[in-house]
């Protein structure tokens, strides 16, 4: 573990940008989270470095969305931000992507591209590159940046128009 933790670590920070600024969880809160839920997975057949690294960084997604979910599930209301007239109306200022709409959207590309899904995962939140996930999914460097080309293309699409003004990805981490 000691090993791969920088790269963990890098992976929870590039998840912890897409989030809201006053995210409760650290990225290396996450990275320790997805720890303790990786070592309860006996079952699996790490077969290199990028397969746990992709695992990982779908643990990370899930430790998210799980956190997400049950903040939601509190009363209605109680994250709602003020705002006054004499302030901020007319400056648009973007928010991160919604874990939650993005794993919705994500879960809808899954349902009828797998694959794509999987690069997105792979590239987008564990950062690994064109070559490494080919490797990890046995296909090649051409076909991995056709199906990234077109999940961003699907994603951008499915967000701006599912998700209320500001609320698309913006200045997070580009897809």
């Amino acid at each position: 573990m000691s090993l791969i933790y920088s790269e963990l670590r890098r992976i929870a920070a590039r998840y912890m940008r897409s989030e809201r600024p006053d995210h409760s969880l650290q990225p290396t809160a996450l990275v320790n989270e997805a720890y303790l839920r990786l070592r309860k997975m006996h079952s699996i057949d790490w077969q290199s470095r990028s397969h746990f690294l992709a695992v990982s960084a779908h643990t990370m997604r899930q430790i998210l969305v799980d956190h997400a979910r049950a903040k939601n599930a509190g009363k209605r209301g109680v994250d709602w931000n003020r705002v006054t007239l004499t302030g901020q109306i007319g400056a648009a200022v973007e928010a991160p992507v919604d874990i939650l709409e993005l794993d919705e959207a994500l879960a809808q590309l899954e349902s009828f591209d797998q694959r794509q899904a999987k690069v997105v995962e792979m590239r987008f939140f564990g950062g690994l590159s064109e070559d490494e996930i080919g490797a990890e999914l046995g296909i090649s460097e051409r076909t991995v940046k056709r199906d990234w080309r077109i999940a961003k293309a699907w994603l951008y699409h499915e967000l701006s128009h599912t998700a209320t003004p500001a609320r698309t990805l913006g200045s997070a981490e580009p897809l």
